[in-house]
């Protein structure tokens, strides 16, 4: 798989993460994405810390931002029979860069699937999520029908879950899709 966000964050072999929620009353939501030696890797801060609906930021364990994810909004926004989700990282002179845009069906009676699409910029690629995040029993799928990330409880916990990725596959993009994810779900990253 081609790096979508950045290369720095694809690894030569399949990884198994953790996945901690952030409690709205104590850190403003989100989540926090740890490594098997319980290094940070990610955080992902969600509306309670920056304090605008509809709008992530995906960081490095140092706290550098890697993508500006944003709902879509306007008229035809309004009219139209899904949500975007877009999400941008940062050219070498700081300015977005649009990286994917996400679909999911907004909750209605003219829905037909249930399927959430991710569109990548630049080309024509793209990926599916299958499952039910909810649940945590989901999966990335990219347009060959291969997985590349799965979302697994974990044991005793909903605050707790695991994400296993590919070899190759840029975890910062997995984290930015499941991000939106937990958005959309009402969890730990909305409002």
């Amino acid at each position: 798989m081609k790096a979508v966000v950045s290369k720095l964050h694809c690894s030569s072999t399949e990884d198994v993460m953790l996945v901690r929620r952030r409690p709205h009353v104590v850190n403003g939501g989100g989540f926090v994405v740890t490594d098997c030696k319980e290094k940070t890797v990610f955080k992902i801060d969600g509306c309670g810390v920056l304090g605008t609906r509809g709008e992530l930021v995906l960081k490095d364990g140092d706290g550098n931002d890697l993508l500006l994810i944003h709902k879509k909004g306007g008229i035809v926004q309004a009219l139209s029979i899904h949500n975007k989700w877009r999400g941008c990282s940062y050219d070498y002179k700081g300015r977005p860069k649009p990286v994917f845009t996400l679909k999911d069906p907004k909750h209605s009676c003219f829905s037909i699937t249930g399927s959430i699409r991710i569109s990548v910029q630049p080309g024509n690629s793209y990926f599916d999520v299958k499952g039910y995040f909810p649940d945590r029993d989901c999966s990335i799928i990219d347009s060959t029908g291969n997985v590349i990330a799965q979302v697994k409880e974990w044991i005793g916990s909903r605050d707790i879950y695991k994400v296993g990725t590919k070899a190759n596959v840029d975890k910062a993009f997995v984290f930015g899709v499941i991000s939106v994810l937990d958005y959309i779900y009402g969890e730990s990253t909305s409002c």
